[in-house]
């Protein structure tokens, strides 16, 4: 009896679940051709729960795809073994390309819980691409003969491309050797994704609040305006609210007159994930730094830096240390010019104490005014960032006879985005060009350009 009640209460709830996942595979924007304008993502329909599915249904393609390429029984040849390795994977780069994006451009906890589970994943699907035998084997033999293929110069780059992915990925190492860059890659992945969690989470976690209006003192109005929406979005109206993003903390480095809010705000930003904290990221630094040499080294690299700069315009570490040694001396002698004209800066304004990093801003801005009569707030209203980008379109209209338009029809995966359309000089399509210039809580520190969609021709 008992047994039956059991069964009666496992059935429906399988069936249930199995409908939850049938409604969420059906669902999935991920899973069906993108039949919008121009292809895009339909950011609209994309919810954090459909990209997991999407990312493991893309790997297990891929796997199958890498498989049926290395067991192919034909002689290996341009067409079955390097085109097709390029044309395989479309499912996971489509998904990749969405959801790599987001997390660094709009994240949450969801999708970072989602990075770490996959971070691994993907490494493991990379390694077993890379070090599987048979299809290096494949690779090789196409790459030994390519010189009599009759191969167009894109073809022929593209065989030895992809046979030198395989060598630094692994495929001459033994059997020991395999097994140990498969644990090293694995390990990279997690502590990569961890340390960039944690910096954007200490990033956000701190901010200078003021609640006394003559610590704005020298702050330009429109700065000041800025730190108070930012209270006031923070639950703190009528206080002003500075972060660590670059819009807040640089104005306030550059013109508040309080050198302890300087000195606190500096002090906050450099010391980023180094404060003991759950967000500390020493360790892992340390730990990605062994294991990056002891991969360089098993891959037969003097140092990690040969590693990455052998694919890089520098080649080897010794050019990048003669263009820094070339740089060094005249850096250092206008730096310490320009350090002595702060210091007396400081002096001639009363100031009884030694120029430091929190200074330099400030009393950089205080020099321009006092030698040129140049003040960057006041130039600012013609550097808008409406202007800029009408000078840049228009500089790449007379370049490359591109047109650029705005178009507010089109899907985006935040309302600050902009999108614009791409046209060459005969008005075929381009791509469609989207910008997101403002920081905030989801985003990453910095400035990078990237791809939602690559080209893909079959």
């Amino acid at each position: 009896m008992a047994r039956n009640a059991l069964f009666a209460v496992l059935i429906p709830l399988a069936g249930a679940m199995a409908m939850a996942q049938n409604q969420t595979t059906s669902d999935n924007p991920f899973f069906r051709d993108w039949t919008g304008p121009y292809g895009m993502p339909p950011f609209q329909e994309i919810r954090n729960q459909h990209f997991l599915p999407a990312i493991e249904r893309g790997i297990a393609e891929q796997r199958k795809e890498d498989l049926a390429i290395a067991n192919d029984t034909r002689p290996p040849d341009f067409a079955n073994t390097i085109e097709a390795l390029d044309n395989s994977g479309e499912l996971l780069d489509k998904v990749q390309g969405v959801f790599f994006n987001l997390s660094s451009a709009e994240t949450n906890e969801e999708i970072e819980a989602i990075s770490r589970k996959t971070a691994p994943m993907l490494a493991a699907l990379r390694d077993d691409r890379l070090l599987n035998e048979k299809l290096f084997a494949r690779v090789k033999a196409v790459w030994e003969k390519r010189d009599g293929l009759g191969l167009t110069p894109e073809q022929k780059r593209l065989v030895e491309e992809t046979y030198k992915t395989f060598v630094r990925g692994g495929a001459n190492l033994d059997k020991a050797g395999k097994e140990r860059l498969r644990s090293i890659n694995s390990e990279l992945s997690t502590l990569s994704v961890r340390f960039s969690q944690n910096l954007l989470k200490e990033t956000n976690s701190y901010r200078l609040v003021i609640d006394k209006k003559e610590d704005l003192s020298g702050l330009p109005e429109n700065v000041a305006a800025a730190a108070a929406e930012a209270a006031k979005k923070a639950g703190l109206e009528g206080k002003w609210v500075f972060t660590l993003h670059a819009p807040s903390i640089w104005p306030f480095l550059s013109y508040a007159d309080n050198r302890e809010l300087r000195r606190q705000i500096l002090t906050a930003y450099t010391r980023r994930c180094d404060n003991g904290n759950e967000f500390d990221n020493k360790q892992i630094l340390y730990r990605m730094a062994a294991l990056r040499a002891e991969k360089a080294r098993l891959l037969g690299y003097e140092t990690f830096a040969h590693l990455t700069l052998e694919e890089r315009m520098a080649k080897e570490p010794a050019r990048v240390y003669g263009l820094l040694n070339q740089l060094w001396t005249p850096a250092l002698s206008v730096a310490r010019k320009e350090m002595a004209a702060l210091q007396q800066m400081i002096d001639a304004s009363g100031g009884n104490f030694k120029l430091e990093p929190w200074d330099w801003r400030y009393y950089a801005e205080k020099v321009k005014k006092a030698r040129f009569d140049f003040d960057e707030a006041a130039v600012r209203e013609y550097l808008s960032l409406d202007n800029a980008l009408q000078g840049a379109f228009m500089v790449s209209s007379k370049l490359y006879g591109l047109k650029i338009t705005e178009r507010h029809d089109l899907p985006k995966y935040h309302p600050e985005v902009r999108t614009f359309v791409v046209e060459d000089r005969d008005g075929s399509h381009l791509g469609v060009f989207l910008i997101d210039y403002h920081p905030r809580p989801g985003k990453r520190v910095g400035a990078w350009s990237s791809s939602y969609r690559g080209q893909r021709y079959k």
